[in-house]
């Protein structure tokens, strides 16, 4: 079984910038893919980014792409999401997934969740 814990969340305003930061446990392989995914209040839990192993390319959806950036610590098996001019409509619950092969936005092949943070973004 394989632990991941996402942690940088919290409250920020439109145009800032936060980090979050998802760790997987040890037994985490380094080839795994990882993906950010996000829940609003009364919303479809929805895809927003997502790595594979290192020399492919991230992918972001059509809403993070070109504010968010995806960036990955193989050491210390963590990945980061960067995200810059924050918008309201950011404030979801963002939930961490680790797939043993490349899923992308599907989330039903992710094979680890965290448990989630929380993002609140004001206008």
């Amino acid at each position: 079984q394989v632990q991941v814990v996402e942690s940088g969340g919290g409250l920020a305003r439109a145009g800032d910038s936060l980090r979050l930061s998802c760790t997987a446990s040890e037994r985490a392989d380094t080839s795994y893919a990882m993906g950010w995914f996000r829940q609003a209040p009364g919303q479809e839990r929805e895809f927003v980014a997502a790595t594979a192993w290192d020399g492919e390319p991230n992918l972001f959806s059509d809403s993070a792409e070109g504010r968010f950036t995806i960036s990955r610590d193989y050491a210390k098996k963590t990945m980061y999401l960067q995200m810059d001019r924050l918008k309201p409509e950011d404030t979801a619950v963002y939930h961490c997934a680790v797939s043993v092969y490349w899923s992308g936005s599907y989330s039903p092949g992710y094979d680890y969740w965290g448990q989630g943070i929380k993002v609140t973004v004001s206008s």
